[in-house]
């Protein structure tokens, strides 16, 4: 590694959001300026908060966006780093039944272009590196790779594929608006993943498949321990993985997104304005911000994760059920990591930059280069309490532990980066974590009838709000639109 290198993963292993510099923040209203009245108050100005307040101004309605932090985009933000690579330091894909999303890029005259998954993928399992063509269809299917590829005991993949089968039918008898009348819901969602897979699995491949679901396969940054099997299979039937959901990506990063949003909404956005309070007549609500501030509506949108909404104090109060839910709903813990070359050097070996593993500190590695292959980009993450472990070590540790993980996917190329970025979402204080909440054993089929249902003139959105997509940037603009419509609705 030469001296260059050496400064620059020094320099960029713990890079805050708070240090993205003014390209990343909107040109929007100051707090002292804002309107003392309007027609709906929209209260987080991440995806999902954008979206419901640009249909709301495209009927007609006078809104106004209430932000806490100091820019715009919550957990959909860009980064130009110094290598010149333009990254997503939150979510970046788009999935093939993406559709709102898809539609909104072609609105925005944005370009996407296709996820490289050409030539094989790597598994590290106990160790051993193996390649492996991906799987054409989920029944040919273990840990997404092509199962007569990954070198296997045959009665370890029956097995896998048979616990698997049996999750997936779980998975589909899920409504997902009412997990709860699931058939023998109660007993499911008292058992955790761990449990259900000490009864049904029988293979350390599903044991991992189900875990990997859990830790990073679009359900939230959680262990299997925490959540249950009614919740995971939730996860499958709102968020199918089948569905390929990490389909394509965006020149540009995907981040640009929520700042041509914020470009159109400037004048109604104020940054710097956390809400305190929400108070609500039979007419009216009245959104106290800032330092005392209050704004006047007719209706209000919460745009935020669930447990940010708990710093909220509502009056009159939400249900007890509601508020039981929400506490039953955590963020996941996620740390995003990007390990950055001068071309993506695993293409001409033939290889796609996914990697899955059981390794200590990266579950998955995915290529996020543009279609050139310059500069190469591998995204990773590290998970639950694997992150929790994390990011108790030292910057130099940290760097050590993804290089070694790397280099045991993509060989000693992987240990020369020219820059590795590591985004903590766990120390992001209006996003305490991953790119969705989850929920704790029980609470579905004991507090969850109530989860979407509107407080009076109050309505939930936020990707964690959606019963398509949550935890996607699809999720968050269905929330978005489905809560500007309850609004309009009231008016």
């Amino acid at each position: 590694m030469n001296t260059t290198r050496r400064q620059l993963l020094g320099a960029t292993g713990a890079f805050g959001l708070t240090a993205l510099g003014s390209q990343f923040r909107a040109r929007a209203a100051e707090s002292s300026a804002s309107p003392t009245e309007v027609d709906v108050v929209v209260i987080g100005a991440g995806l999902s908060g954008l979206m419901a307040a640009r249909r709301l101004r495209q009927q007609g309605m006078k809104i106004h966006i209430l932000e806490a932090r100091e820019r715009t985009g919550g957990r959909m933000i860009r980064q130009t780093t110094d290598t010149g690579a333009v990254i997503d330091l939150g979510g970046q894909w788009g999935g093939e039944t993406h559709h709102r999303f898809k539609t909104l890029v072609g609105e925005l005259g944005l370009e996407m272009f296709p996820s490289y998954y050409d030539g094989k993928g790597v598994l590290v399992w106990d160790k051993q590196r193996i390649e492996a063509d991906m799987a054409k269809t989920p029944e040919s299917s273990v840990l997404l790779f092509d199962s007569d590829q990954i070198q296997q005991p045959s009665a370890e993949i029956a097995k896998a594929k048979a616990a698997m089968k049996l999750f997936r039918e779980i998975a589909a008898s899920v409504d997902p608006s009412r997990p709860w009348n699931a058939p023998n819901a109660a007993e499911l969602d008292r058992t955790t993943i761990r449990a259900w897979c000490d009864k049904n699995s029988g293979s350390r491949l599903s044991d991992f498949e189900l875990e990997w679901l859990s830790v990073v396969g679009g359900s939230g940054g959680f262990d299997p321990w925490d959540a249950s099997i009614l919740h995971l299979a939730w996860t499958q039937s709102v968020a199918p993985q089948d569905e390929a959901p990490e389909a394509w990506l965006l020149k540009g990063a995907a981040g640009q997104v929520a700042e041509r949003l914020s470009a159109e909404l400037t004048s109604q956005i104020s940054l710097n304005s956390p809400v305190h309070a929400i108070d609500q007549t039979d007419n009216n609500v009245s959104v106290q911000f800032g330092d005392g501030k209050r704004i006047e509506a007719k209706a209000a949108i919460v745009a935020i994760p669930p447990p940010l909404r708990q710093r909220i104090t509502f009056t009159p109060d939400l249900s007890a059920e509601t508020r039981s839910f929400l506490q039953r709903s955590p963020m996941g813990s996620m740390i995003k990591v990007f390990a950055i070359y001068k071309k993506a050097y695993w293409r001409r070996k033939n290889l796609n930059g996914f990697g899955v593993g059981n390794l200590k500190t990266l579950e998955l590695t995915a290529d996020s280069s543009l279609p050139s292959g310059a500069p190469g980009i591998l995204a990773s993450f590290v998970t639950a309490s694997a992150a929790v472990a994390f990011q108790q070590m030292t910057l130099k540790q940290q760097h050590r532990a993804v290089l070694d993980d790397l280099i045991a996917y993509w060989g000693p190329e992987a240990g020369e980066p020219e820059e590795l970025i590591i985004q903590n979402w766990n120390e992001e204080s209006w996003s305490t974590g991953a790119f969705t909440s989850f929920v704790t054993p029980g609470a579905w089929t004991t507090y969850g009838r109530g989860w979407q249902q509107s407080h009076g003139r109050v309505h939930w959105a936020g990707t964690e709000a959606s019963t398509r997509w949550p935890g996607y940037f699809e999720g968050a603009i269905e929330a978005g639109i489905q809560a500007s419509k309850r609004a309009v609705a009231q008016l």
